[in-house]
């Protein structure tokens, strides 16, 4: 067991990677070996601007290079489940944007593959690893909450431009694959306080315009095994950014204002007869948190909550719910023999 710095490989010269890689593996004194883009001269200047010591030929080449421990997956949804499969074939470990594959099917030959490989495999949801989140799960746990009752998950922002990938239904888009697996994730690990997972009791959503097949909004209703209720929300044409999470209690209840960017928003307001106070966590990025619990898990052996188990939950999850509102679940992209 050593402090050894991750070997990163990153595929894509996406901008969220320089808040979601780039940033934390500065921050925690990790390598960013390589990274490919199906445009080289993007590849070129993100290595240059980010300190990336070199750019491979393609994303293939990445996924073999041997001096690539860990690849990171930002790349189109539709790219997802793909490329993890070749990485996970190429016996790298592998932090991937949400959501792990396109739909279920995939995704369950993800898990396949990470059994075979014996590596280490996990689905971004950074949230989690920000004290925000803690916090309230220890609010929780104190009993100052009380038992639960409700939770609502909302994630919405303002719409992307009509040619944004996020709009695409063969790149597996839609604003339950780039938001609402937020929600759903984090009223599913609120199974502990709600005598164990919730299950889907509805779902209702609305399709974009010019887009045939994808979802612009996306509403499901679940209930706990323990009676409480709750509600997961995504919508990706909002008038506004809202990505608060509340919880209701016997006792009182609490608000994340941000969990998903609680680098921006990191209070958590909790009411209960006694009044109602704003704690300030911290403002450092979930990401960052994200990378360093990566590292302790392959450097040291710490535990690590997520992993391809609940990334294939995850999956099945949204599949359901597509399916409870009337959407066909994303279709798959097969990889040419040559990629």
């Amino acid at each position: 067991m050593t402090d050894e710095p991750l070997r990163i490989g990153v595929l894509g010269a996406a901008r969220i990677a320089e808040l979601s890689i780039v940033g934390p593996a500065r921050a925690g004194g990790h390598r960013l070996v390589a990274v490919a883009a199906r445009d080289r001269d993007r590849a070129e200047a993100f290595a240059a601007t980010h300190g990336v010591e070199r750019v491979a030929g393609s994303y293939a080449d990445l996924v073999s290079d041997p001096e690539v421990e860990v690849v990171y997956n930002p790349l189109a949804n539709s790219l997802h489940g793909p490329w993890n499969l070749a990485a996970l074939r190429a016996g790298k470990h592998v932090l991937t944007e949400k959501p792990s594959a396109s739909n279920t099917e995939e995704a369950t030959e993800v898990h396949e593959a990470v059994a075979k490989a014996g590596t280490v495999f996990m689905e971004g949801f950074h949230y989690l690893f920000h004290p925000v989140i803690t916090r309230l799960h220890e609010l929780l746990d104190s009993g100052e909450l009380g038992d639960l009752r409700h939770v609502e998950a909302m994630v919405a922002m303002p719409a992307p431009p009509d040619s944004d990938v996020r709009w695409s239904l063969p790149l597996a888009g839609g604003a339950l694959m780039d938001l609402g697996c937020y929600s759903l994730h984090a009223l599913r690990m609120l199974a502990p306080w709600g005598g164990g997972a919730p299950r889907l009791v509805a779902a209702s959503g609305g399709e974009r315009a010019g887009a045939p097949g994808v979802d612009e909004w996306l509403y499901a209703d679940l209930e706990f095994p323990g009676g409480a209720t709750g509600t997961a929300r995504c919508h990706m044409a909002y008038h506004k950014w809202q990505m608060d999470l509340r919880v209701v209690g016997t006792r009182g209840e609490a608000t994340v204002k941000n969990f998903v960017q609680p680098h921006l928003d990191d209070r958590v307001v909790v009411r209960t007869a006694a009044g109602e106070r704003a704690e300030e966590l911290g403002r450092r990025s979930s990401y960052t948190y994200q990378l360093e619990a990566f590292a302790a898990h392959l450097r040291h052996g710490a535990p690590l909550v997520l992993d391809a188990d609940d990334a294939l939950t995850t999956m099945r999850f949204i599949d359901e719910c597509y399916g409870a509102a009337g959407f066909a679940v994303r279709p798959r992209t097969v990889l040419p023999t040559t990629a």
